[in-house]
């Protein structure tokens, strides 16, 4: 997953945040899960992939992770649980091991039924380039 994104690390559901940007998510997400990155992360076991969202320049998701990182604890938690209501590690999602289980966000609804019953897998405005499902998180 070589593109820029942001990304939200958690220690587990509602416990401590991290922020980062990066120009390969997978790279960076392995790199604090195996605690190579000292630091923050390293130091506070930060390690489960909770939200993200790719951008197409590197410039575009650095402005994201600055404005989010000035945000207010409680914005940053609702962003997470938006798209991903029970905290599930996205780990697997980004290296392509198993269907995403974050929530697709319907405008103006409620519903929070399983992602597969939601999306046709056909759809082009869902799939990245490789044909899988896909997009900013």
């Amino acid at each position: 997953m070589k593109a820029p994104a942001v990304y939200m690390l958690a220690s587990g559901q509602n416990g401590t945040l991290y922020i980062g940007v990066t120009s390969d998510l997978i790279k960076r997400v392995w790199q604090h899960r195996e605690s190579l990155a000292d630091g923050f992360t390293k130091d506070y076991d930060v390690k489960m992939l909770v939200w993200y969202e790719q951008h197409e320049t590197m410039e575009s998701a650095i402005g994201k992770e600055k404005a989010m990182k000035k945000w207010l604890r409680k914005w940053k938690l609702e962003t997470i649980e938006k798209t991903n209501p029970n905290w599930h590690d996205l780990w697997s999602e980004i290296i392509g091991e198993a269907p995403s289980p974050v929530v697709l966000a319907q405008a103006g609804t409620q519903q929070s039924k399983d992602a597969l019953d939601l999306v046709d897998p056909l759809d082009s405005r869902l799939r990245g380039n490789d044909g899988t499902l896909g997009g900013a998180r």
